[in-house]
């Protein structure tokens, strides 16, 4: 039995981070998701918020803390990508993608610090990626900001693992999205060939490890990077 939590999810309107929002309300946790736009599942809160922007932070946080308490466990899930290949890339394209993927979860762990620390508890569980680690040609811009969520997690446990703060990352591989499923055939064949598991992860997997970190058996457990790949970037 997991003890019920306040958990905010960014940008858990679809894909992994709506699938982690449905699997922690069914461990029985109150869910609240930010989204720009669309709804969370039925039984989440959804407040509107962008990443990009401290004050809407700010004022989401709020909104949830009313009606739920203080946020306890919070899941930095919302990113964007623009991929392109570096010599074509523009600077706005790269500096866009770090602002949403990195300094958006610099202000949303930020904001939600103060609360951890009030309440002496705090979970933070990061949505990186096996290119974080593992590179990708075109993407430049989403893995450098994936691979600086690791530094991150680790030096937030650092400064935070003495007052019951864990900082945790899940790195995916290729998922079953919307995203996947319109990539060319072909595309999708090459991919599957890279990995040992022959098959893309279902979101349910990856809601499923976020489940174990914001749970009460995953307390020992910091600065860990926890990759869903099917083997994919093994070692990285």
């Amino acid at each position: 039995m997991t003890t019920s939590r306040t958990v905010l999810i960014t940008g858990g309107n679809r894909g992994i981070g709506y699938a982690i929002a449905e699997r922690l309300l069914a461990d029985g946790h109150r869910v609240a998701v930010t989204a720009r736009s669309g709804e969370g599942p039925e039984g989440a809160l959804t407040v509107r918020a962008d990443i990009t922007d401290a004050a809407s932070i700010d004022a989401a946080f709020t909104q949830v803390e009313a009606e739920y308490g203080p946020i306890e466990v919070l899941v930095a899930n919302a990113g964007i990508t623009k991929d392109t290949l570096l010599l074509r890339m523009s600077e706005e394209e790269f500096t866009s993608v770090i602002d949403t993927n990195l300094t958006g979860t610099f202000r949303v762990v930020k904001r939600a610090a103060k609360g951890f620390l009030k309440g002496r508890f705090g979970r933070v569980i990061m949505l990186s990626s096996v290119v974080g680690l593992y590179g990708s040609p075109g993407q430049i811009n989403y893995s450098s900001s994936k691979a600086a969520l690791v530094g991150f997690a680790r030096s937030l446990t650092r400064e935070l693992g003495s007052r019951n703060i864990t900082a945790n990352v899940i790195a995916p591989g290729f998922v079953e999205t919307d995203m996947t499923a319109a990539l060319p055939e072909e595309q999708q064949q090459k991919y599957l060939a890279s990995i040992p598991a022959a098959r893309f992860a279902q979101v349910s997997e990856i809601a499923g490890v976020a489940s174990f970190l914001a749970g009460d058996d995953a307390a020992y457990i910091s600065g860990a990077v926890i990759p869903v790949d099917g083997g994919l970037g093994m070692g990285h």
